[in-house]
């Protein structure tokens, strides 16, 4: 069972620094905040834990200062260093059972959907929302099994209760496709890292799901 019954967020940045390719990531992290994120992970894939544990404290400065969420991506002694609000995780992860039974029992927890056999199973029962990757493909992460689609992403809609959390080459032009389709929230990488303006892009996506 989920600890967390409320999910009132809309907008999500998924962030690192070399995703904000060559910017402070700590300023787009801001100027996003600003322009209507509502909750923030940070992905380190490549980092040792010491330098994702140091990027992580310096953005939960940020994070906390604005009272937005920070989520930590697959790393739980970073997750647990800097207090975070919760961690994501994937199939080849820590499973979220085994983070309930420890040191994440009232911390958010998300997961990642790859197939839909995962909606039976009790990892996705102790979840508290899930991550439907990718909607579309992208180059951001290349090491994900199933391309949902609008329709993937109405059949899962179908199959569960649990917020869901679309990710995967969502734009501007199909983020309202994706809400309407099912999804709670959308999660976005270069369209607002890679942006020429963060703030005036994570504004537009979110005047976008509000229409």
């Amino acid at each position: 069972m989920s600890l967390i019954q409320s999910f009132p967020y809309q907008l999500y940045l998924v962030i690192s620094e070399a995703d904000c390719k060559g910017r402070n990531f700590l300023e787009v992290a801001e100027q996003s905040i600003l322009g209507g994120v509502d909750i923030i992970q940070l992905r380190e894939k490549n980092a040792s834990d010491q330098d994702f544990l140091e990027k992580a404290i310096r953005l939960k400065e940020i994070t906390d200062k604005y009272g937005i969420p920070l989520i930590i991506n697959d790393n739980t002694f970073v997750a647990k260093e800097v207090d975070a609000f919760g961690i994501h995780v994937g199939n080849n992860d820590t499973q979220p059972t085994v983070l309930r039974e420890n040191s994440f029992q009232n911390k958010m927890i998300g997961y990642s959907i790859e197939y839909l056999e995962q909606l039976e199973n009790q990892e996705t029962v102790v979840s508290d929302y899930l991550g439907i990757s990718p909607v579309f493909r992208t180059d951001t992460k290349t090491d994900t099994v199933t391309e949902w689609g609008l329709e993937g992403l109405m059949k899962i809609r179908k199959l569960t209760d649990k917020p869901l959390v679309a990710i995967g080459n969502i734009h501007l032009k199909n983020a309202r496709a994706v809400i309407d389709s099912g999804a709670d929230c959308i999660a976005v990488v270069s369209e607002i890292c890679s942006a020429g303006n963060p703030q005036k892009a994570a504004f537009n996506l979110k005047n976008e799901i509000n229409k």
